[in-house]
């Protein structure tokens, strides 16, 4: 994994641990991967990782169970998904509306677009 300067490793980590989650790598109730395996993976310090779980852990997405570890929370990729579009609506789409704005991008030509780019992604699947 490479990180980013801009942002803070233990955010990053947890960034990754939710795309797991989000992917279904990791089903609901699954056991992840330990502080310590975590670590070593991604070449990090353990108290980085533990930080990451501790915040993850804050947020509902992951819950401990004594002794075993960590798990993914049954409701987590709801929880996820809802954390990342309060996140995209608050930082990212002001500035793609700035963008389009500035670019004299009209909604209709927007729309359009996206419909396109639906059509594409489902019949990728």
């Amino acid at each position: 994994m490479e990180f980013n300067n801009q942002l803070s490793i233990y955010l990053q980590i947890a960034d990754h641990v939710c795309d797991r989650i989000q992917l279904l790598e990791w089903a609901q109730d699954e056991k992840i991967p330990s502080v310590r395996e975590l670590a070593v993976s991604l070449e990090v310090n353990p108290n980085t990782v533990m930080r990451s779980y501790e915040y993850l852990q804050q947020l509902g997405v992951i819950y401990t169970r004594r002794g075993l570890g960590y798990f993914v929370s049954p409701d987590a990729v709801a929880k996820i998904a809802a954390l990342r579009k309060e996140q995209f609506l608050r930082e990212e789409l002001p500035q793609f509306f700035r963008k389009i704005y500035l670019l004299g991008i009209g909604l209709d030509e927007l729309k359009d677009r996206f419909e396109k780019f639906k059509n594409r992604q489902s019949k990728a699947q």
